[in-house]
């Protein structure tokens, strides 16, 4: 079973970090270029029949929340940040992306899926394989995911969630206002375009036809560069399809032609022996002006200094002349292929600066270099993006460093504290915490009838006294069977409860059961506060406070239950719960009133569905509960107080338990229904 366990627990963690590495990647690559995952997104639009029916900035928007939300999910992956939460949003996601890949597999609409932006190109096979594993390993965490192993304790938690999504988000906004900090495209600076763009001798060469769309008189036609017209056509669009395959060189569709007389400037451009200053602007009508003043100013730079100056654009000549209108453009205007376009720079517009026919700098509408910064600009000086880069990336990393190393030295620190405090108290009150008393205490619920009680109580009386337990035992029935039990049982080896008893002592309450009448069967001890009763019955605090005062008055042990839910477990919030119900119902009595408490801590996420608290999470609560004791009542008497342990506790599992040194037994419920399994529990003290 132990083996079993632990291969469970591998098996997710390893998956942990599989899915989060891939998410984080995934995430931060699209994060870093959010305009190629909004053309990615466009794409597909395009593949449904949806091109151009959903605006550019929702488009936009769905990029960015696509990549925060897959670099967020792959942060609270790897650290187990809200565990269930975070594994069935992530089973979910793959599911839906599994799907998605199926149908590219089946119809090919878009040769490349995206996954990892323009850093990794997988084919639409590559990427159903992916996704498939993908969708397994979730498939596991989501299985298991408590077993994932945290890295942050949850006081700390919410910082990670809200600066991972601050983190990504800024890193979106810096790079559509600026340019992707890291760029994977064939038109990258350093990237020479002269040798991207040849052909190995003897390769069989694809052949293009790049077509162009011109409208005259209201109408519009198609033409080659061999049957381009006269300038009385209108250029509307291009473009560039491959014909035939072949080698396709990593720059094959970079193409230039003049707007005037149509003539093919690429050769010259790229073959140009020293500087060449490139203005992008994919569509003209859409481009940021707000910038002409700065683009004027650097074309009387180009002028004087005899560079060459090009504004390379995919807009129709309508839309140029408007520009030109309205920015007192005199730079010459050229026509690309859009898609070159979106590839070279993501800026609309933006500058590049050729040198011998090699990318030497790009930079964005919103960060136009002055003339004294093209003059002093450098091939050198293209390094300093990269340390750009590496300062924004260390300013996620060292931040999240410092909060795990000071969670990590904080938690580290409580255990210092807590195991000294401990040690202390242990040397202190030695013989006193020896002599706490270990109860194994049964709680059959509405279960068994008369006649299947009395059986299973002499049955239990019986193994008993021929192995003698080394703990008390306990077992608390419905009120039925106590009368007819207790003869039955011996005080010194078993004791008898009841599970509950009225908030009065008497008087016209028709089918309540008062203290004193559970009394009067020879039972010693009473369940109060179970969460059943809590939920079902809605007992308040007030009402569990006059309950225990009632059983107390009438010589009862109060076995006093107190737990948390899933969702407060989730939110952290366990201690403050457990703290809550100990000083709403019983925190009122005396020391030696309190002395004839018994505290059951139930988890009640943990109560009958098959879920057990691990040791050690049930050693931290029992432990604080026992300080919250300490602080009311005093050391001495916390130490005397017994804990037990509540929820699915089972014979395989009791040993661990038990050897924690704050838990003092359970409270049984299912198994103790059968006398091989709750003795099975008892032996555990054994």
């Amino acid at each position: 079973m132990k083996n079993e366990e632990r291969l469970k627990g591998w098996a997710v963690n390893i998956s942990r970090l599989i899915v989060s590495a891939t998410f984080i990647a995934s995430g931060f690559l699209k994060a870093v270029d959010p305009l190629g995952t909004q053309y990615k997104m466009q794409e597909y639009l395009g593949a449904v029949g949806l091109a151009g029916l959903v605006p550019d900035i929702l488009t936009l928007a769905g990029s960015v929340i696509l990549s925060a939300l897959e670099f967020t999910l792959g942060i609270l992956l790897a650290f187990a940040v809200h565990r269930r939460l975070v594994s069935r949003l992530l089973l979910l996601f793959m599911g839906a992306m599994t799907l998605i890949s199926l149908w590219l597999v089946a119809f090919n609409p878009v040769s490349d899926c995206g996954c990892f932006g323009d850093a990794v190109s997988l084919t639409n096979s590559q990427t159903l394989a992916k996704n498939i594993l993908l969708l397994g390993l979730t498939a596991v965490i989501a299985r298991w995911p408590l077993r994932m192993v945290r890295f942050l304790g949850l006081s700390t938690q919410w910082i990670l969630v809200n600066y991972t999504v601050v983190f990504i988000l800024a890193i979106s906004a810096l790079c559509l206002y600026y340019l992707p900090l890291f760029d994977f495209r064939p038109y990258k600076v350093g990237a020479d375009l002269r040798a991207l763009m040849q052909v190995p001798e003897g390769a069989e060469q694809p052949t293009f036809e790049t077509t162009f769309i011109l409208e005259k008189d209201g109408e519009q036609h198609e033409f080659t560069l061999e049957d381009y017209p006269d300038s009385s056509w209108t250029f509307i669009d291009s473009k560039t399809v491959m014909t035939s395959e072949g080698y396709q060189s990593p720059i094959h569709d970079f193409n230039i032609t003049s707007l005037l007389g149509g003539d093919d400037l690429t050769d010259d451009i790229i073959n140009n022996p020293g500087r060449v200053l490139l203005l992008i602007a994919l569509y003209l009508g859409m481009a940021d002006d707000s910038q002409f003043d700065a683009i004027n100013r650097i074309y009387d730079y180009a002028l004087a200094h005899d560079i060459p100056f090009y504004c390379l654009t995919a807009s129709q000549e309508k839309v140029i002349a408007r520009w030109v209108d309205c920015t007192g453009a005199e730079y010459p205007f050229c026509h690309s292929d859009a898609t070159t376009l979106k590839t070279i720079i993501r800026s609309n517009p933006g500058l590049v600066l050729l040198r011998d026919g090699r990318v030497e700098g790009k930079w964005s509408h919103n960060a136009l270099p002055s003339e004294q910064e093209l003059e002093a600009y450098s091939p050198s000086s293209a390094t300093r993006g990269y340390n750009t880069m590496a300062k924004v990336i260390l300013w996620y990393l060292i931040p999240l460093l410092l909060l795990t190393l000071a969670d990590r030295l904080w938690a580290w620190t409580k255990w210092i504290k807590l195991n000294r405090k401990r040690y202390i108290i242990y040397q202190r009150f030695k013989k006193r915490r020896n002599m706490r008393k270990k109860i194994v205490a049964g709680n059959w619920k509405m279960n068994m009838n008369l006649q299947e009680g009395i059986a299973m109580a002499k049955e239990l009386s019986e193994a008993l006294k021929a192995d003698k337990p080394n703990c008390g035992v306990v077992i608390c029935t419905p009120f039925i069977h106590l009368a007819s039990v207790a003869p039955l049982l011996d005080p010194a080896v078993i004791g008898l409860g009841a599970e509950n008893c009225a908030d009065k002592a008497k008087g016209a309450f028709t089918g309540e059961v008062s203290a004193e009448m559970v009394k009067s069967t020879g039972a010693q001890y009473v369940i109060l506060g179970h969460s059943e009763r809590r939920e079902y019955y809605n007992e308040t605090p007030d009402i569990l406070e006059e309950k225990v005062l009632l059983a107390l008055a009438n010589g009862l042990k109060v076995i006093f239950c107190i737990g948390e839910s899933l969702d407060e477990r989730e939110a952290g919030k366990q201690n403050e719960v457990v703290k809550a119900e100990l000083e709403g119902s019983v925190f009122n009595l005396s020391a030696d009133e309190f002395k004839n408490i018994v505290i059951a801590y139930e988890p009640i996420w943990a109560i009958g569905t098959g879920k057990t608290a691990t040791a050690d999470q049930a050693e931290e609560i029992h432990a604080y509960i026992r300080s919250v004791i300490a602080e009311k009542y005093g050391d001495e008497l916390a130490q005397q107080t017994s804990i037990l342990y509540g929820g699915s506790c089972k014979a395989s599992n009791a040993p661990e338990l038990f050897a924690k040194p704050d838990i003092d037994g359970g409270l049984i419920g299912g198994a103790s229904l059968k006398c091989a399994d709750f003795k099975g529990i008892i032996d555990a003290w054994k």
